[in-house]
């Protein structure tokens, strides 16, 4: 009897839980653009809660809090049963603690961004050594140590990898996690990428005449830089530009859609479809400032997010030629709801498509002619051969 009196309490407990849910109202804007705002005050349907699931969640948490191995808190089950709700919607939905999100909201949406530690290759054995590891930095809490290897990252064996191969693994949205797996160490380490990265454009003339961009995320600026230094490299000798976006995360939606708009005067750049906030379009401006200039575009698998929207418009509205790998497959935009208790779950409300109605998310980018970099390469060789390949093409 006492036990069914306890679980009873606890249904009631829950439903209250699920009203706080329902008044988090998401007031933090939406991250990505800000073209992407929230003018007024959304609006929330209140769906009747259903009871039956409810009740069988309340026996299997019964269950595990009578006869798990280990004794655990009703607060650690909860936060474990919240995690697992809104984790298990897709890849990049997450419950986030008060003082993750306070980490969060800290950070510049559009940074680029890199663990606490820098990478240095160890040749005669083919491993990647930690250097430049402070006393008392986050990796330092986690056991990590100057001298130790890492074998991986996020799954990627690092034993033939090359600089840029590791920096791109490295590199990513600030305040976006990996995973590292440590010589020594039992399990993966999740960290958080928290070192802003330098991230002014990179101009590169090619002997053939080709000026190669490197993009490694798009930031409020980029748009402006990109048109700045064209400009400073335009010359009757100039053939063509090439922008590199291999490796880059993606950034600011706002300067993708700008950067697209400096190559066309008309079509869709992109488009967002959402239940609950609505579908948009992005429309390019008319403009003919670069409609002459040869474009090329070169991504790899670790192309994402804002840089597959940019690229997808220039090729499907064939006024760039892509080469490079598949690109990640990211299309999603995200919002931030703030919870009464100071956390906040950060929550798919939207995806991407391309100006021809196609998903990018789970997707990506097909380049119109595969070219990877042969791990035996070297990056300036490579870049070369890009730029002769795209030559080439009419």
């Amino acid at each position: 009897m006492l036990q069914h009196i306890k679980y009873k309490k606890l249904i009631v407990s829950m439903l209250l839980c699920c009203s706080q849910f329902a008044f988090a109202a998401p007031v933090v804007k939406e991250k990505l653009s800000p073209l992407h705002s929230d003018s007024e005050e959304p609006e929330h349907s209140y769906a009747e809660v259903p009871i039956e699931s409810i009740q069988q969640f309340v026996q299997i948490y019964g269950i595990v809090r009578d006869n798990y191995v280990d004794v655990k808190s009703d607060d650690a089950l909860f936060q474990q049963a919240i995690k697992g709700l809104v984790s298990g919607l897709d890849r990049y939905s997450r419950y986030l603690s008060a003082e993750e999100y306070r980490q969060l909201i800290q950070y510049t949406e559009g940074d680029l961004a890199s663990v606490d530690f820098a990478l240095s290759p160890e040749l005669h054995v083919h491993k990647w050594i930690i250097r430049d590891l402070k006393i008392g930095s986050d990796s330092y809490k986690l056991d990590l140590r100057n001298g130790q290897a890492i074998l991986k990252i996020d799954n990627q064996d690092l034993k033939n990898l090359n600089q840029d191969q590791v920096l791109g693994l490295l590199y990513g949205s600030i305040g976006s996690t990996l995973q590292v797996q440590a010589e020594d160490l039992n399990g993966n380490i999740n960290l958080v990428r928290n070192k802003k990265i330098e991230t002014d454009i990179e101009p590169v003339m090619l002997h053939n005449q080709v000026l190669v961009l490197k993009i490694r995320v798009f930031q409020q600026d980029t748009a402006n830089e990109i048109k700045r230094l064209i400009e400073e490299n335009s010359s009757p000798r100039l053939k063509a530009v090439l922008i590199d976006l291999r490796n880059n995360p993606g950034g600011l939606l706002s300067a993708a859609v700008e950067s697209a708009d400096l190559f066309l005067n008309s079509g869709i750049i992109v488009s967002t479809k959402s239940r609950s906030e609505g579908n948009q379009q992005f429309q390019a401006l008319p403009g003919n400032e670069f409609q002459n200039i040869k474009l090329g575009i070169l991504i790899n698998h670790r192309s994402a997010s804002a840089a597959e929207v940019f690229t997808a418009a220039m090729k499907e509205h064939q006024r760039a030629w892509v080469i490079g790998e598949k690109s990640y497959g990211k299309g999603v935009v995200q919002k931030l709801f703030p919870l009464p208790s100071g956390a906040a779950l950060q929550m798919t409300v939207s995806h991407y498509y391309t100006p021809n109605g196609n998903m990018i998310e789970g997707q990506g980018i097909q380049p119109n002619q595969t070219y990877p970099l042969p791990p035996e390469m070297k990056e300036d060789v490579y870049l070369d051969h890009v730029a002769d390949l795209f030559l080439k093409k009419k």
